[in-house]
């Protein structure tokens, strides 16, 4: 406190001011669409290290450093946060993959294009480990409308895998009695499992090791 001196006899003490407590920090002002993004990634970073369990909106405020009504603003509820940030991953989960595919196998070897596409896939496995965890090995605790999301985009893998088959089957001149559905059903589970084994063991499965078992599957299909 201070003590001042007004006239003969008279005094005035008066309380120290309080040092006003220092604003939090939110960083810049971004755009909505930067805002969530970025807010994405934090809850990214958060399943990365405790699990879509421990994906709580005080755990991604402070991951990416804002106060939680900037969160709040962009994603009013934790569930409406988890099913962004899996719908997001899920989309560029697809998009890699899809990518990765073969648009003609025209003028190009059809195996040497199966185990291309192959390892593009599993390298991004290795690149994007929490992404594909979620795609690959999704944790019991996700929404039932994600697994309906995976399961639909599954049913599109195969119906893609068994239109290159056809195409390949007919360039490479066989198998002639080939079930291609029953055979893209097979490869896609066969590509899944491949990717699990990067997942749980990368240093024990780097892809760079699977790649000779993966030449060696489409070398089981006869040709004519």
């Amino acid at each position: 406190m201070s003590i001042e001196k007004k006239s003969v006899g008279v005094w005035q003490i008066s309380p120290e001011r309080a040092e006003p407590r220092p604003r939090r920090r939110n960083g810049p002002r971004l755009p909505l669409h930067q805002r969530r993004e970025q807010l994405l990634d934090a809850a990214l970073t958060v399943v990365g290290e405790d699990g879509l369990s421990g994906l709580t909106m005080q755990a991604v405020a402070k991951t990416a450093g804002v106060a939680k009504p900037v969160l709040y603003a962009v994603f009013p509820t934790a569930p409406e946060l988890v099913g962004a940030l899996l719908h997001r991953e899920h989309s560029q989960g697809m998009t890699q993959i899809f990518d990765a595919m073969p648009k003609d196998l025209r003028n190009s070897n059809p195996d040497d294009e199966y185990l291309s596409a192959v390892m593009a896939f599993l390298a991004a496995v290795r690149t994007d480990p929490v992404r594909w965890r979620l795609i690959l090995m999704p944790p019991e605790d996700a929404p039932t409308d994600y697994r309906g999301l995976l399961a639909a985009a599954r049913d599109r893998l195969v119906e893609r895998c068994v239109e290159l088959l056809e195409l390949g089957i007919e360039l490479r001149g066989g198998p002639s009695d080939a079930d291609t559905e029953l055979v893209g059903h097979v490869l896609l589970g066969f590509i899944e499992v491949l990717g699990r084994l990067v997942l749980s063991d990368p240093e024990r499965f780097p892809p760079e090791r699977l790649e000779s078992t993966v030449r060696a599957l489409a070398n089981t299909l006869p040709k004519g």
